[in-house]
């Protein structure tokens, strides 16, 4: 099954593989959304079945609550869980400052709250999601319906005066009908190239009336995993100023891919 997946689904799936060893157990657990967020809750799960790990989880979105309760994993809400251990969640992009771009998925809203409820946030990703600089990736902004032309317009004005390459922006659409977030909101997506001051821009846009929030993570994370299409990775510790690289064995008779 192994030498059925493509390079970036290998990359994805072993930093998912290394990033669980930070999970101990009877842990409160952020559980991301996403791709490579989905391998992490699989490998959670086989460690669940096979190993007995306790942990509460507690999903960023439906798709991956309904995930987490399918590979056995004890799904709580943060309201219960009130504080986590750690979060391990994907990004669209990644600086060399850790600073990220999220919400590709549509999940930024729940993503971000939950990660700053966490001691610790654990970035997950292939390296292609590595940049010089944000801005590449299209940087979501969720909105309220209410009013969305007004507040799209708002941002379009407020973008003339901040450091971006690119000033376009698009309502995120689901076939005919704007996209809707688990919270009933609307998504619009930025199409800036190049972000000069991530820190600025994330301030400044939250203060527009009908924002809920924009997808830059800005001193968030603290550990990026990277994986590699050939069993590499990469585990970059931003506090502790540490980089260590080993490589994860693709086995063919993985329960986790017999399971798929």
């Amino acid at each position: 099954m192994t030498g059925e997946l493509s390079p970036i689904d290998k990359a994805k799936f072993v930093a998912a593989r290394r990033a669980v060893d930070f999970v101990e157990d009877g842990m409160r657990v952020g559980l991301g959304t996403g791709s490579t967020a989905a391998w992490m809750v699989r490998c959670l799960g086989e460690l669940v079945r096979d190993e007995g790990l306790r942990i509460k989880g507690v999903p960023t979105s439906t798709r991956t609550a309904q995930l987490a309760r399918e590979v056995g994993i004890d799904v709580v809400s943060l309201d219960e869980a009130k504080w986590l251990d750690l979060t391990i969640d994907g990004a669209d992009e990644f600086d060399a400052d850790l600073c990220l771009i999220k919400g590709g998925g549509g999940a930024l809203l729940q993503e971000k709250i939950v990660a700053t409820a966490s001691d610790q946030m654990i970035v997950i990703a292939d390296v292609a999601k590595e940049v010089g600089q944000l801005g590449g990736f299209p940087l979501p902004v969720e909105v309220i319906p209410f009013g969305w032309q007004t507040t799209k317009a708002l941002i379009e004005e407020t973008l003339v005066s901040v450091d971006v390459l690119g000033r376009d922006t698009s309502l995120r659409m689901n076939r005919d009908a704007p996209f809707v977030t688990d919270e009933g909101n609307y998504i619009v997506d930025l199409h800036l190239h190049r972000i000069g001051n991530p820190r600025q821009l994330a301030l400044i846009l939250n203060q527009i009336p009908g924002v809920v929030e924009n997808g830059l993570f800005i001193d968030i994370c603290d550990i990026v995993v990277i994986g590699h299409g050939d069993g590499r990775v990469e585990v970059r510790d931003i506090n502790q100023g540490t980089v260590e690289e080993e490589r994860i064995d693709l086995l063919e008779n993985d329960n986790l891919f017999a399971d798929m």
